[in-house]
């Protein structure tokens, strides 16, 4: 989130009318100040306990306060709260209070899709993620005069809010939130449909049985250096097999796609190592012949077992981090 661009496109999203104030009312102000372009979006909780809050007289002179315009409402459908997010093409999101699984499925959309997603978290909630610290000190009494304009909701003494439940809250200078692909269990990776797993499935395969099948026949070629041969044949097709297996395990991270290419590599070796009706062999006895045997279901079993490395954390610009 950079708070200083007029080309950022962030979609806050919370559950009720008033949590864009309270909740993250300094970091809209300030990117509205720069120009960026604010979307907000409210989908209330699956008890509906903070849906019963819209005054649209409120919210309306709340808004105004923060210079957006563009807000909408949302039933409890996950899918269609992810599928509003995509339409705006945001350049952050940023999520208040909303129920778990509508938080999780926007966090998942979003991140997979490469746009950062920033969770609201207050110093004093306690977490072991870096928390990302924006300072607000110059739209402060802007956002309290947007808190302000919910009467319904709270009292504002100072710099201090009343909530319903009776209980103070302090409005700061600063507002501070998470990254959610630091969050435990937010990796990140869309949801694969069956459709696009069958097919990466299938081309994996065939890939695969493409590779064992050149492999196999050129696997015997060498290359004549004075007295040395040279088994360049063997040497590529290694480096082949290598490139697929490993190169599939880290662009897609999907162990089953990596698997069917094992699988159609391996089974096109086999079968073309046995001996022909016509008495011809592709793979015959000896060194080249063993090694082209066994290391790709080698390389295939390491590829298939290897962990998932965990994307490095990019601190974004124009904010500072520090530890709760």
């Amino acid at each position: 989130m950079v708070l200083s661009d007029r080309d950022e496109r962030v979609v806050f999203i919370s559950e009720s009318p008033g949590d864009e104030s309270l909740l993250f009312g300094g970091a809209i102000a300030r990117l509205r100040a720069a120009g960026a372009e604010v979307v907000l979006f409210y989908a209330p909780s699956d008890d509906g306990a903070h849906g019963k809050h819209l005054d649209t007289r409120e919210l309306e002179e709340a808004l105004h306060v923060l210079d957006v315009s563009e807000w909408r409402m949302f039933a409890r459908d996950p899918a269609e709260l992810v599928d509003a997010v995509r339409e705006v093409g945001p350049t952050a999101v940023v999520i208040g209070r909303l129920a778990p699984r509508l938080a999780d499925a926007v966090s998942r959309a979003a991140v997979g899709s490469r746009v950062p997603v920033f969770v609201r978290r207050r110093e004093f909630e306690g977490t072991a993620q870096r928390l990302t610290a924006i300072d607000i000190h110059h739209e402060v009494e802007r956002k309290l005069h947007a808190i302000r304009c919910y009467g319904s909701r709270w009292t504002v003494t100072d710099h201090t809010v009343t909530l319903e439940d009776g209980t103070f809250l302090a409005v700061t200078t600063t507002e501070t939130y998470v990254r959610a692909d630091t969050l435990p269990g937010v990796d990140g990776e869309l949801p694969a449909t069956p459709l696009s797993r069958l097919l990466a499935g299938a081309g994996g395969l065939v890939a695969g049985a493409a590779i064992g099948m050149l492999g196999t026949v050129a696997h015997q070629t060498t290359l004549a250096v004075g007295e040395a041969a040279i088994p360049v044949g063997l040497v590529l097709a290694l480096a082949a097999a290598a490139t697929l297996l490993v190169g599939l395990r880290m662009v897609l991270d999907d162990r089953m796609v990596v698997l069917l290419a094992a699988i159609g590599m391996l089974g096109t070796i086999f079968v073309l190592s046995l001996r022909s009706t016509g008495g011809s062999v592709l793979v015959p006895a000896g060194l080249p012949g063993t090694l082209w045997t066994l290391v790709p279901a080698l390389i295939a079993a390491l590829a298939v077992a290897w962990p998932k490395v965990p994307p490095r954390e990019q601190q974004p610009h124009g904010v500072h981090s520090a530890k709760a």
